[in-house]
């Protein structure tokens, strides 16, 4: 008897819908074809052993498997649950009227329960564009499919309720998730707050003006500073995530297998913080069989590197590419793969070996020479490609001991999201560009007219410091961010001029 069932291989962040075809006939043997992995193979076992524990028994007939299309590699054990359903259906203990209507994905447990498994976003919202009722995951993988409108979620503990379940048993009810109540209750609850960082207020000004234009910023200072609680209280004042972003976000974070059983969405900016002995591969992503990096699981959010000049050279010109073109390609001998990588890279760094060059106090051991070393391994076009240049300048007792109130998140992405709306204003017929970072060269010849002070101004900033183009280009699209805070239709000279100076990395005597 020919029965067949559905599930799906994730390939990058999309995945492909597998047509399972079980057919039990004569005969005592087992084939299973279509280009499986080891892990699918080993599903005979699992599956057998499942089939002991809920009191069914392995066909006593030659059983045989064929995964379609068969030119896809299929991997891991997530089609465990599709393989026995399809051969319970086969040997005729399962009424096979409804498997065509259901997509169905987890792993088997050797005593039949079901084991979460990766990629169940983006399965669900192909089985939805493909036109399939509803979709059976494992309970702890329910709510994570739940947020795609249009099919019906359906979680289940073990191979026994599903059975019950496709033989018109019992009584279930798909899982539902209300995305307003999850969007109310979480796209603004942080535990921490850029009111909890006392003076610093250049440095804020200068994140404000990386959020409103999503803009790359390095800052510079010495240890104990606060770059890192700067860096990591950004994510609390870039404007929240739409549903499309969201779920974008978590399509990456589901393939990674980051997400927690009790997340269903992801409805804050991710943070990243990897550390500084990080590999290639792991920070762009790839591998054998290619998974997302640090970059792409930093998509719509914050990517941060703390101690810059610590991560090893190769590792960091792998992010130049990225962080022009807003996505990573991994190619591989049979097949490409695309990650989207559209993150907001802030890293610190001190200024040199002690972390004392440029301290109103503390005198630098270093040698002009030692200085020289540890500024280069920072190469110039990934500088280049970093808008923002702040110094961090170590807070006084006096500021640190004051009883003085700061502005709090909420003001401050208030701001950022009037500008970010003037922006989606300007872009609004232009595919693929929603913020001043992304303008291209003629966007930047179209938005960003300077009076004659301004183009004065930045005419001696080229010729005194001898920056590049890139740097040029750069410094037009944070002038027009500021512009835009501003609610300034054309950009001032004090726009240029604040620009101009968060480019520290540029001056002269930074290197001694």
């Amino acid at each position: 008897m020919l029965v067949k069932t559905f599930a799906s291989a994730v390939n990058g962040i999309d995945a492909v819908t597998v047509t399972i075809e079980v057919n039990v006939s004569r005969g005592v043997r087992f084939f299973l074809v279509g280009l499986p992995d080891v892990a699918v193979k080993e599903s005979q076992q699992r599956i057998e052993s499942a089939f002991r524990s809920l009191g069914f028994h392995w066909p006593g007939k030659q059983v045989v498997i064929n995964m379609a299309p068969a030119d896809i590699r299929k991997e891991g054990s997530s089609y465990d649950l599709a393989l026995a359903a399809g051969i319970l259906a086969a040997d005729e203990k399962i009424v096979h009227g409804i498997l065509d209507s259901f997509v169905m994905m987890g792993e088997l447990s050797l005593d039949g329960t079901l084991q979460p498994v990766r990629g169940v976003l983006p399965i669900a919202i192909r089985a939805r564009e493909e036109g399939f009722k509803g979709l059976i995951v494992p309970s702890r993988n329910a709510r994570e499919a739940a947020v795609v409108n249009g099919i019906d979620v359906y979680g289940m503990n073990s191979l026994g309720e599903v059975v019950d379940f496709l033989n018109g048993k019992g009584n279930f009810k798909p899982v539902k998730v209300d995305l307003n109540e999850l969007f109310n209750r979480e796209a603004n609850r942080y535990d921490i707050d850029f009111s909890d960082v006392k003076g610093q207020e250049s440095v804020k000004r200068a994140l404000e003006v990386a959020a409103a234009g999503n803009h790359n910023v390095i800052m510079i200072g010495p240890p104990g500073g606060g770059k890192t609680m700067l860096a990591r209280r950004l994510p609390t004042i870039i404007p929240p995530l739409m549903l499309e972003e969201a779920l974008e976000t978590t399509k990456i974070h589901s393939v990674a297998g980051k997400i927690d059983d009790n997340i269903s969405l992801m409805i804050r900016r991710p943070f990243r913080s990897p550390h500084h002995t990080i590999s290639d591969v792991a920070l762009v992503g790839g591998g054998t069989w290619p998974q997302p990096g640090e970059i792409s699981l930093a998509h719509n959010g914050v990517l941060f590197l703390d101690e810059l000049p610590e991560f090893k050279r190769s590792v960091l010109e792998v992010l130049r590419q990225p962080l022009e073109d807003r996505v990573i390609t991994i190619s591989r001998a049979k097949f490409t793969v695309d990650y989207p990588a559209n993150f907001m890279l802030i890293a610190s760094m001190n200024p040199c070996p002690c972390g004392y060059h440029n301290h109103p106090e503390k005198d630098c051991t270093c040698s002009a020479g030692m200085i020289q070393k540890y500024l280069s391994r920072i190469s110039g076009p990934l500088l280049d490609r970093i808008d923002i240049h702040i110094e961090v300048i170590p807070v006084k007792y006096e500021k640190l001991s004051a009883n003085i109130t700061s502005e709090n998140s909420v003001i401050i992405r208030e701001r950022v999201i009037k500008a970010r709306a003037i922006q989606a204003e300007r872009f609004k017929n232009i595919n693929g560009i929603y913020t001043n970072s992304q303008m291209t060269p003629s966007l930047l010849r179209k938005y960003c007219h300077l009076d004659e002070a301004g183009s004065r101004l930045l005419k001696t900033a080229m010729d005194l410091r001898g920056l590049s183009a890139r740097a040029y280009d750069r410094i037009l699209k944070v002038a027009r961010t500021i512009a835009d805070l501003d609610e300034s239709e054309n950009i001032q000279a004090s726009h240029i001029s604040e620009a101009i100076n968060y480019r520290s990395l540029d001056r002269e005597g930074w290197a001694g």
